[in-house]
């Protein structure tokens, strides 16, 4: 580590300008909304689909709109939270990364205070969604407080930061099928583990984004670590991630249209794999997001898999 300080340029910004957010959003609650990521949605859509994805599976036809619903909710809320508590825990990082740098909280937009008074408020409406669902997910969704708590630390004693956050973002596909049963079958364990393989991939794709800054400042990644050997190593990483969902699959007896629609996930996560330019950020975020066509093939895939 370096004591040199990256050039931030505002062209740079992560942030999206002249969106709804700026046309229709009073400019005093803007930036609590952009601390929560409301303009951003894609991490929202990856921590929600192993949730749907985990009621469906545990659904023998349909899966419960009440059910899917009430994810998407905690979802945005949950989401918000963790970018929020990431957000105070990073502020120093931030503020040296071109990308980060006018964030709410390094920008001076929002202070420490204000976030965490921030962080209660949404803390609480997660709270009051977890206390829809069934004992064994609300004990789950206490669990997970501990995964939110160490994920922003990772990056300061690991190389492998992405790891801990799959971790904590696919933990919905514990929660969903414990919403649904109230017990956790075995599948549901390979599900996640298929979940933290997908997370390993698109996140070191996200990561190559900030690894120039990241090594001027310290922070560690899988990008930083793979560097020219990331296309091989995401093959892996999906590649397991397409084994693991297909045997949680067949552990849950889903019929030919799931494994179908796998193939199809399968050839998706290939495109991202050879398509990838490593070295353009612009590129990177394109194939990241790219992730959210995956979770509704595989999401269309359970449920036409018990249906037919």
């Amino acid at each position: 580590m370096t004591g040199a300080t990256p050039t931030v340029e505002p062209s740079a910004s992560d942030i999206p300008k002249g969106g709804w957010m700026d046309r229709f959003v009073p400019a005093p609650v803007r930036p609590y909304l952009r601390l929560a990521r409301l303009d951003r949605p894609i991490g929202t859509w990856l921590l929600l689909f192993p949730c749907w994805w985990g009621i469906a599976l545990a659904s023998n036809g349909l899966p419960s709109l009440w059910l899917m619903v009430l994810f998407g909710i905690g979802a945005v809320v949950m989401r918000g939270a963790g970018c929020t508590y990431n957000d105070i825990v990073d502020r120093d990082f931030d503020a040296r990364v071109a990308r980060t740098a006018d964030r709410p909280i390094p920008s001076g937009a929002v202070t420490v205070k204000q976030a965490i008074a921030f962080l209660v408020l949404q803390a609480l409406l997660g709270l009051a969604i977890l206390l829809q669902l069934s004992p064994t997910a609300i004990g789950l969704g206490v669990l997970s407080l501990v995964l939110v708590f160490i994920y922003p630390l990772m990056k300061r004693v690991t190389w492998w930061p992405q790891f801990f956050l799959g971790l904590a973002f696919n933990w919905g596909a514990l929660m969903g099928p414990a919403a649904v049963l109230d017990t956790l079958p075995n599948w549901a364990f390979v599900l996640y583990a298929g979940g933290i393989f997908w997370t390993l991939g698109y996140d070191t794709i996200y990561a190559h984004q900030d690894k120039e800054d990241d090594a001027l400042i310290g922070v560690k990644s899988s990008a930083r670590l793979l560097g020219a050997r990331t296309r091989p190593a995401l093959c892996v990483f999906y590649g397991g991630a397409i084994v693991l969902f297909g045997i949680a699959g067949q552990m849950a007896s889903l019929s030919w249209p799931f494994r179908t629609g796998l193939i199809l996930g399968a050839a998706q996560l290939a495109w991202q794999v050879t398509a990838i330019d490593i070295d353009d950020p612009a590129d990177c975020l394109r194939m990241f997001k790219a992730n959210r066509v995956f979770g509704w093939i595989v999401l269309a895939a359970i449920v036409l898999g018990h249906l037919l």
